[in-house]
C-alpha cells in the first residue's frame, strides 16, 4: 500500500477531511513569492467555464484519506489542467504521480524544490483545509457587524488568522452568509502602525475605488479595490502608511503563502472576479480582523441593542442642550483625528448639537460594528438630523462617526468626526 506520510504532514489524521463543508464555527506593492514549483502543465483554453480550484483541491484531499490514489489522480489532473499556475495543485499533483510507483515521505517530495517554498506551499494548503472546519454556520452571525444601512447589500469580513475572507449579504437588516475566499495577508501579520512595516491592518474600513486590471502592473492581477487606510481611528492613533488594497495575482501565480503581502489583502483572480459582485464603491463596509468571532442570534442581539441604547442615550442628552449632560458622554483621553481635545471639539462643533433649546434629533442611516482590536469598542456612524417645531424645521444635518469605549462600567466617546 502507498504510504501516505505526506498527508499525515497535513494533520488529516486532526479530523479536518471530516468535517463537512456545513461545519460550524466553535468559536503600495508587495513583492511577488518565490519561484514557481516547476512540473509539466497543460493549459486551458480561456473560455472554458473552469471548476472552483479550491473545492477540487479538498476533494484530492479526501480521496486521499479514503485511499482513493487514482480517483485523487484524476482530480489534481483536472485542477492543473484548469489551473496551470496553481503551484500547490501542481505540487500535490506531482506526489500522486510519484505514489503510483514510489514512496513519498514528505509534502512536495516530488518537486525539489526550495524548503522556504514548500513549506509556504503547506502553510497555504493547511490554510485552505482548516477552511472546510471553520466555514460559518448559517445560524451564528459575526460580532463584530451589528447594523448596516439598507442601501448597503454586502459586508466583507477578513480573518486575519485563518486566511479568509468572509461575505455577507445584508437582506432586509438580518446578515445571510454568501460564500468566502482564502486570502493572503502581510508577511509580519496585522495591526499596522506605520508605513512599510509589512503588516495588514485591523479595523473598519470601506471600499474606496475600483482599479481595473488593465490599467495596473501585472502583479496586481485582474485588478484592485482600495480601502480608506487610515482612517480616522488610525490617524487619531498615529498610524501611518496608504495603499492597502483587496487585489489579484500575477499571472503566473494562481493565489500566494498566507503571509506573503506588504500589507493587502490578495485573493486570486478568479475569486476577486467573483468578488467585484459584492462591491458598492463607497458603501461596502470591509472588517479586518486578527480573528472573526461568530456568535448565536441571541447574542448578536444584545450586542446590537447596547450599541443602540449608547447612541440613545447620546441623542438624549444632545437634545437637552445641557452643555454637563453632553459632555459626560465623552472620554477625557477624547482626540479628534485632527489632534482636537474635548474642549476644542465641542466648542467648534456647537452648531450640530445642543446649542437650539427645544430642538430634537433624528437619526438615521445608522451603523455599528464592534471594533477588531484589543479594547472593547464600538464605531456608529449615522446622520444626525436637527429640527423645531411642530413642522420640523431643519436647523441642520450632518453625517457623523463615533468611536465609543468600554471605560468602567460606562460606554464614553473616544474620538468623533464630521464626515
Amino acid at each position: 500500500m502507498v504510504f501516505f506520510r505526506f498527508v499525515l504532514a497535513l494533520s488529516f489524521t486532526s479530523g479536518l477531511l471530516q468535517a463537512s463543508t456545513a461545519g460550524a464555527v466553535t468559536p503600495a506593492a508587495a513583492k511577488p513569492q518565490h519561484a514557481p514549483v516547476r512540473l509539466p502543465v497543460r493549459m486551458v483554453a480561456p473560455h472554458v467555464r473552469r471548476p472552483d480550484a479550491e473545492q477540487l483541491l479538498i476533494e484530492i484531499y479526501r480521496l486521499l484519506g479514503a485511499n482513493q490514489l487514482r480517483a485523487a489522480q484524476a482530480k489534481a489532473d483536472a485542477l492543473v489542467a484548469a489551473y496551470p499556475n496553481f503551484r500547490l495543485g501542481q505540487l500535490v499533483r506531482g506526489d500522486l504521480l510519484m505514489m503510483h510507483t514510489h514512496n513519498v515521505k514528505d509534502f512536495g517530495g516530488a518537486s525539489g524544490g526550495s524548503p522556504e517554498a514548500l513549506a509556504n506551499l503547506r502553510d497555504e494548503a493547511m490554510a485552505r483545509l482548516k477552511s472546510l472546519r471553520y466555514r460559518p454556520d448559517p445560524n451564528l452571525l459575526p460580532k463584530s457587524v451589528l447594523q448596516l444601512r439598507d442601501d448597503q447589500k454586502f459586508v466583507l469580513l477578513v480573518d486575519a488568522k485563518r486566511s479568509r475572507l468572509y461575505v455577507y449579504q445584508n437582506a432586509a437588516g438580518q446578515l445571510k452568509f454568501l460564500t468566502d475566499y482564502y486570502i493572503s495577508q502581510g508577511k509580519l501579520g496585522v495591526n499596522k502602525l506605520r508605513e512599510g512595516d509589512q503588516k495588514t491592518p485591523l479595523g473598519v474600513y470601506y471600499i474606496t475605488s475600483r482599479l481595473a486590471g488593465a490599467r495596473l502592473p501585472d502583479f496586481y492581477g485582474t485588478g484592485a479595490l482600495p480601502i480608506n487606510y487610515p482612517n480616522d481611528w488610525d490617524r487619531v492613533n498615529g498610524r501611518s502608511g496608504s495603499g492597502i488594497w483587496l487585489h489579484g495575482t500575477p499571472p503566473d501565480s494562481f493565489s500566494r503563502p498566507p503571509l506573503s503581502s506588504d500589507g493587502c489583502v490578495v485573493l486570486a483572480n478568479p475569486d476577486l472576479n467573483k468578488l467585484l459582485a459584492s462591491i458598492e464603491i463607497g458603501k461596502t463596509p470591509v472588517v479586518i480582523s486578527d480573528q472573526v468571532e461568530f456568535v448565536s442570534k441571541e447574542k448578536w442581539n444584545v450586542e446590537r441593542n447596547l450599541a443602540m441604547r449608547v447612541l440613545d442615550g447620546w441623542r438624549l442628552d444632545a437634545e437637552s442642550a445641557n452643555a454637563t449632560r453632553i459632555g459626560a458622554n465623552y472620554s477625557r483621553r477624547f482626540k479628534s483625528d485632527r489632534g482636537e481635545d474635548l474642549a476644542a471639539w465641542l466648542t467648534k462643533h456647537r452648531d450640530f448639537v445642543g446649542s437650539s433649546p427645544g430642538a430634537s434629533l433624528k437619526l438615521r442611516d445608522v451603523t455599528s460594528f464592534v471594533y477588531p482590536g484589543k479594547e472593547e469598542m464600538l464605531v456608529i456612524t449615522f446622520t444626525q438630523e436637527a429640527a423645531t417645531g411642530k413642522n420640523r424645521v431643519l436647523l441642520n444635518r450632518t453625517r457623523k462617526r463615533q468611536y465609543w469605549a468600554h471605560e468602567g462600567a460606562q460606554w464614553k466617546i473616544v474620538s468623533e468626526s464630521i464626515l
